[in-house]
């Protein structure tokens, strides 16, 4: 539990981040300001899990609020702001991932976040070593949750997969990191 308390963000509620969205729309920049402080961790957090390299996902944090401020005037309010960044914050997130198959970069992306974490405080590193021992859909789908705040039905909905895939998902991913916190960081499929 320690680790998802350390994980958890302070919560603010959709209707709040909703009304900076609208003012955002209204190019507000300072709301654009607000808007970021409130859940750029998510957003990192998310890119990260999905990514696993920190200066990937700042690059995604950082682009995604661009795309925010330019496709604003999109913006529909449905009640849930949170989903529409993190949706920004995917497709960055494969445009990552199409760059680098572009690029043919065979960099160890676990090496590079291994070797930038080591200037990250122990808490930190030892947190996210533990997620980066998750598999893909784990790690993304206990990120979603327990930063960002996602609700299983939501990351259901933005992930496109059924309610139980990604319940049973969660709850395995969730075993694997009480298992690997008691034994030291190793746990066996």
């Amino acid at each position: 539990m320690l680790l998802f308390t350390a994980l958890t963000v302070l919560g603010t509620d959709d209707k709040n981040l909703d009304e900076l969205m609208l003012k955002v729309k209204n190019s507000d920049l300072s709301a654009l300001e607000e808007l970021y402080k409130l859940t750029k961790t998510g957003i990192y957090s998310f890119a990260l899990s999905v990514l696993k390299n920190p200066a990937d996902a700042e690059d995604v944090l950082h682009n995604t609020y661009l795309s925010v401020w330019v496709s604003a005037h999109m913006y529909e309010s449905e009640g849930k702001p949170m989903a529409w960044l993190i949706t920004i914050a995917k497709n960055h997130c494969y445009r990552v991932f199409r760059n680098r198959k572009w690029n043919d970069d065979k960099t160890d992306a676990s090496e590079t976040a291994a070797e930038d974490f080591s200037t990250a405080s122990d808490n930190k590193a030892t947190i996210w070593e533990y997620i980066g021992l998750l598999n893909d859909d784990e790690r993304q789908i206990i990120v979603l949750h327990a930063v960002s705040g996602f609700k299983h039905r939501e990351i259901a909905e933005l992930l496109n997969l059924p309610l139980s895939t990604i319940l049973s998902k969660y709850h395995r991913g969730i075993k694997k990191l009480k298992k690997s916190l008691i034994h030291g960081g190793a746990f066996n499929e």
